[in-house]
């Protein structure tokens, strides 16, 4: 059966199912294309008739990551007519639901709301909720900010990216009524880039009114680089491209692939173990005028009730990529601490930091191995430490923060991946059955009770900015000294400042 609900731009035909409804494919602006490739967001012109929304549209321009390959598996063509969006409702009423904006991951650099793991039909109809999925520009089109460089010619081309992911805000707020959410109650929640994402929207005075709680998984607030980092990078893009006039005509004509070639060159060449990432969020004085970590502690968002935590494990994924199971010595071990240590400039010697750091694991340090003491470390450094940092800062202004650690192991690989990035999230969406996600979750009934168990959570999250319920512990605020944090996996419980020694040290080498 079919379903036709009205937007501000033109009717649109989506899918009805015994589940509810779908509608895929839904533009929030016009095509980010030729003159306008290196543009702020624009209107979408309006149409006449009934537009098709039957079919996922287009995936932002990427490259293939093996490390993400099965998040970010993309349902339509690539292309840049990307900026889309899906949506899942139980009616076309005025039910006023809470709704759930979901920004994807894939390291700034791939990924798809359309991804099939990503399917909200079940989150939907357990909640009674609305669940919208968005793109936004990834990689150079979306992270170059070329207008750090040529800020009288290219105007508003800083963190297109963020400013996409707003964009898809306003549509949501103008247009979600009708599809039976409610405009005034929606949740914007985010997975590694899309966590860190929802740190930076959390500090973009743009985005103020268009949520009203915020979940962070496996990203937060401190992965965004600042004006000086964000000049070289795209002053790298623009001299690999041969030094192109700034002209937005002329950037548009630039082919695509010569784009995606040049910005898997700068990837290689200028990423490393400290950045990680080189397209990244831009401190820009204009989308995110300040860190967000400083916005927050200043209260700018200390209405917003936010939920954040990570995987127990997430390097594990990253580690299958990097030399798999090859032998990993102490050596190794050094020289890696030796390159990610100028990040905490009050560090001891890289030796000493690596014998402190596997002495803080304890029994988490696998037999003492070196490369799971890597795999920790980069784990806590990357995700659990900002995490932490994150909720202490919106404690700091005046806001409410609630903590989690996500302690599921993946049944088939329990060693090599155990609680490995990305590993919830088809949890959340109830996707446990799915042939990608079966050797992260199994098939089995306490995966099941886990996935009913967190959709209970967030869904909560999303109407009372609250994510306790009968079926999990008391779930108490965070309290930056108790560190109470909800640990969710086969056990269920609330613990008071896990993984703290690690934290310590962090903290301590960081601190200025």
């Amino acid at each position: 059966m079919e379903a036709i609900a009205e937007t501000c731009t033109g009717r649109v035909r989506g899918q009805a199912r015994r589940s509810g409804l779908v509608f895929r494919g839904v533009p929030f602006a016009a095509p980010p294309q030729g003159a306008r490739r290196f543009l702020a967001p624009q209107p979408h012109e309006p149409w006449t008739g009934v537009r098709d929304a039957t079919r996922s549209g287009m995936a932002a321009p990427q490259f293939s990551m093996p490390a993400f390959s099965w998040i970010s598996a993309a349902a339509g063509a690539q292309g840049e007519d990307c900026l889309n969006l899906n949506i899942w409702t139980p009616a076309l009423d005025g039910a006023r639901r809470p709704v759930l904006v979901w920004i994807h991951g894939g390291g700034f650099l791939v990924g798809s709301g359309a991804t099939p793991i990503y399917d909200g039909a079940q989150l939907a109809q357990r909640g009674e909720a609305v669940v919208v999925t968005i793109n936004y520009r990834l990689g150079a089109l979306g992270f170059a900010h070329l207008g750090l460089v040529y800020p009288d010619d290219l105007p508003e081309t800083t963190n297109l990216g963020i400013r996409d992911q707003i964009a898809a805000l306003e549509w949501v707020r103008e247009n979600i009524e009708r599809f039976g959410g409610d405009p005034g109650n929606v949740t914007v929640v985010g997975q590694s880039a899309g966590g860190m994402s929802v740190g930076a929207l959390l500090a973009a005075p743009r985005a103020r009114g268009l949520f009203h709680r915020a979940i962070c998984m496996s990203g937060a607030g401190d992965h965004v680089i600042n004006p000086n980092e964000g000049y070289l990078v795209a002053e790298a893009l623009l001299d690999a491209l041969g030094g192109p006039a700034p002209a937005p005509a002329v950037l548009g004509r630039l082919p695509l692939p010569r784009l995606l070639q040049v910005q898997r060159e700068l990837y290689r060449r200028l990423g490393d173990l400290r950045t990680l990432m080189i397209f990244l969020p831009v401190v820009d004085l204009d989308v995110i005028p300040e860190p967000p970590l400083v916005a927050l502690r200043r209260g700018s968002a200390a209405q917003i009730p936010i939920l954040t935590g990570a995987t127990l494990e997430e390097w594990k994924l990253f580690g299958i990529f990097d030399g798999g199971m090859a032998p990993f010595g102490e050596e190794e071990l050094v020289s890696r601490f030796a390159e990610v240590l100028p990040d905490l400039p009050n560090s001891p010697p890289p030796s000493a930091a690596a014998r402190f750091f596997r002495h803080a694991l304890g029994e988490r340090s696998a037999a003492q191995r070196e490369r799971w003491t890597w795999h920790a470390f980069q784990t806590a450094r990357v995700f659990h430490w900002p995490s932490a940092r994150l909720a202490e800062a919106q404690c700091s202004g005046g806001g409410a923060a609630h903590s989690y650690l996500f302690t599921w192991r993946a049944p088939a690989a329990r060693r090599a991946l155990g609680a490995c990035h990305a590993i919830d999230i088809p949890f959340l969406f109830g996707s446990t059955g799915h042939p990608l996600a079966r050797p992260l979750t199994g098939l089995n009934a306490a995966a099941r009770k886990l996935s009913r168990s967190l959709q209970d959570s967030w869904l909560q999250f999303c109407r009372s900015g609250e994510p306790g319920h009968a079926e999990l512990p008391e779930w108490p605020a965070y309290d930056p000294l108790r560190r109470q944090t909800m640990a969710l996996g086969r056990q269920c419980e609330l613990v008071e400042a896990p993984l703290e020694e690690e934290r310590a040290l962090l903290e301590r080498w960081a601190r200025p």
